[in-house]
Order: structure tokens, then sequence, then C-alpha cells
């Protein structure tokens, strides 16, 4: 979320962009899902400028936003992170895999079951749904999206697991105090960290070659 409809358009378009370079520059298809999460971020913002202009409300947009803030990133980023990272590392990242399955289970049952409504309020958008239980669900998506991060032996994972996490909170509290929302500087930030995590992932081992006489 940005400030206004001009930011969050030019914010998605700018971290969508850096999202086509990581994804260009994959070596390897584990690491896919990790390098196409700017994509994500940016086609994110972008919806939101919609919502931005049609002044809030339940709608298309709002539904679009909706669905990929609640029920897609906590099965996104652990499942992503499990798939960039070695064998040896994967055991301890089923526990964040398995509570984003139960946070994106609840969460899509909520969407489909209630109406999410977005307020314009100020310099902010506000999102309201109905959740049961919403402590329980934050710890839950919290436990996968920055757990499985923090979890992570790449340097730079977990690098990006303190920024989500401080950035959050730094954002959190200026949203709830509905002065500006910065939450497009934070998918920016972490964009950035995602495009020097590709950029610095080893190349593949490459296949033996077999003489032909």
């Amino acid at each position: 979320m940005c400030w206004s409809a001009t930011a969050d358009l030019v914010a998605g378009t700018g971290i969508a962009a850096i999202g086509v370079v990581c994804v260009a520059r994959v070596r390897r298809f584990g690491d896919l899902p990790l390098a196409a999460l700017p994509l994500l971020l940016g086609a994110h913002q972008i919806i939101e400028s919609l919502v931005w202009r049609s002044g809030g409300g339940p709608g298309a947009a709002t539904d679009a936003w909706a669905a990929i803030a609640l029920p897609l990133l906590p099965l996104w980023v652990p499942l992503g992170v499990l798939l960039a990272e070695p064998a040896e590392v994967r055991k301890r990242l089923v526990v964040p895999l398995a509570a984003g399955l139960a946070t994106a289970a609840v969460l899509s049952y909520c969407l489909a079951t209630r109406t999410v409504t977005a307020e314009i309020r100020g310099h902010t958008v506000g999102y309201l749904l109905d959740l049961p239980r919403s402590p329980l669900i934050i710890a839950g998506y919290l436990l996968a999206t920055v757990g499985a991060l923090l979890l992570a032996r790449d340097p730079a994972l977990r690098l990006l697991g303190i920024v989500a996490g401080v950035g959050a909170v730094v954002c959190l509290l200026l949203w709830r105090e509905e002065f500006v929302s910065t939450w497009c500087a934070l998918a920016a930030v972490a964009s950035v960290v995602l495009l020097v995590w590709v950029r610095r992932r080893p190349q593949p081992p490459a296949a033996p070659r077999v003489a032909v006489r």
C-alpha cells in the first residue's frame, strides 16, 4: 500500500520491473517462486491504485488485493523458501509451510464467505474483513512469512526476513495512526534484496558429458 493512487502505480511498476529482472536471471528452477515475488508485489501495488481510483468499497479490485495479501502470500513465501533451500535445511521449513497452508485455508474461507471492503482514510487505505481468532491468524501469517525467511540458511534470505519483520512493524504503526501508508517502500526494499539474492545464487552443476564414439 502507498499513500496515493499515483504512488501505488509508480511503485508497483518499478517493483514489477525488478521482478522481471529477477526472473530473467534465475539459474535454478527452485529459485523461480522467490524470484517472481517482486512481480506479485508489483501487481499488488498496481491493483491497489485501482482501489484508490474507485474510492474504496467492495469490488473486484478490493477482492484481488485481499486475495494476494491474505491467502496467497503466507503460502507463496514459505513454499518459495523451501524450494530454494538445500535438502538438509528443508526439514526445519516444514513448520512455516504448514502454518502457511493452515493460514491460507482459513483466510480463503473467510474471503469466500464474507465481504471485504476498502476504506480511503486520508493517505492510507483500510481493508475490513471479519476474521475469527485474528491473533492466531496473524501469528500463523508471521510464522509462515517472516519465520520461513529467518530459518533459511542463505544470509540474503535471512536479511530479507529481518527487513520484512522490522519493516512490517514500522509500516503497521504508521498505517494504524492513519498518518501515511509505506508498505510500498517495504515491498521495494524487499524486491531489491531478492534481486541481490538472485544475482548471487551459484550456477547449477553442469550435466556430465558423455563421450560418443
